[in-house]
């Protein structure tokens, strides 16, 4: 179940995508991921480790972690992916990343989204011509 009318309409407009179009673009997606949790990682301070080890991507149709920032644990739509920072453990990330009134912030997760934003989608769109191009041919 949707917890907004955003994430319903994006649910929406993901179902409608045909599978083998799906599956083609799934592995871009999944590269785009892991290069933003790279780069979130190298930018995430350093004092335990225990925040940069917990920054994850979870592929569609899976669950986030519990405690995850943002918002908690839920279900990742098909074709698309989350990046996540914080579990169980690890229940700071929205504090490093904005501050408090007694520690500056420290951000990682949006400086790294910023960078690698307009590479990201540029692989996601030409996977999609791709599959696209190729599905109208066949």
């Amino acid at each position: 179940m949707a917890r907004s009318a955003q994430l319903s309409r994006l649910t929406k407009k993901l179902e409608a995508i045909p599978e083998r179009v799906r599956e083609a673009v799934a592995p871009a997606l999944e590269k785009s991921g892991n290069e933003l949790v790279g780069t979130m990682r190298r930018l995430a301070p350093e004092e335990t480790g225990a925040l940069e080890r917990s920054i994850t991507v979870t592929p569609g149709g899976q669950a986030t972690p519990p405690y995850s920032q943002p918002g908690g644990s839920h279900m990742v739509p098909v074709g698309a992916v989350a990046i996540t920072a914080g579990n169980a453990e690890v229940r700071y990330a929205h504090l490093q990343e904005y501050g408090t009134t007694d520690a500056p912030a420290q951000p990682f997760f949006w400086p790294a989204y910023r960078l690698l934003r307009k590479r990201m989608v540029n692989r996601t769109k030409r996977a999609l011509r791709k599959a696209v191009r190729e599905g109208w041919q066949s």
